[in-house]
């Protein structure tokens, strides 16, 4: 079992830029692929970013391409999310997901842990 824990989020204006952090407890956190899904209103859930047990892969949406990126440090359980040049169609709730595999896991169906979610709201 993984337990997931979402922070960071918040209130921002176009152009500007956040943080999200993930924390993990139970299982060994590098036994785990981690990725980063959202959620907007009416939408369903879409992956943003993920990286790999060791966080030497990594994969990206393509609107998350150049301006987010994803990190995480085993030695603290911690995963993050740094996103700049945030545009109001980033605005969602964001969701930190633990995969079974190892690997970068691109698809909501292959995680079997997630978080609560933290809400991003970009203004224009």
């Amino acid at each position: 079992q993984v337990q997931l824990v979402e922070s960071g989020g918040g209130l921002v204006q176009a152009g500007g830029s956040l943080r999200l952090s993930c924390a993990a407890s139970g299982d060994t956190f590098s036994n785990h692929g981690m990725g980063w899904f959202r959620q907007a209103p009416g939408k369903e859930r879409e992956f943003v970013a993920a990286i790999n047990w060791s966080g030497e892969d990594t994969n990206y949406a393509d609107p998350a391409k150049g301006r987010f990126t994803i990190t995480r440090g085993n030695a603290k359980n911690t995963m993050s999310l740094q996103m700049n040049s945030l545009k109001p169609e980033d605005t969602a709730s964001y969701y930190c997901a633990a995969s079974l595999y190892t690997i970068v896991v691109v698809t909501t169906d292959f995680y079997d842990y997630w978080g609560q979610g933290t809400q991003v709201t970009v203004s224009s």
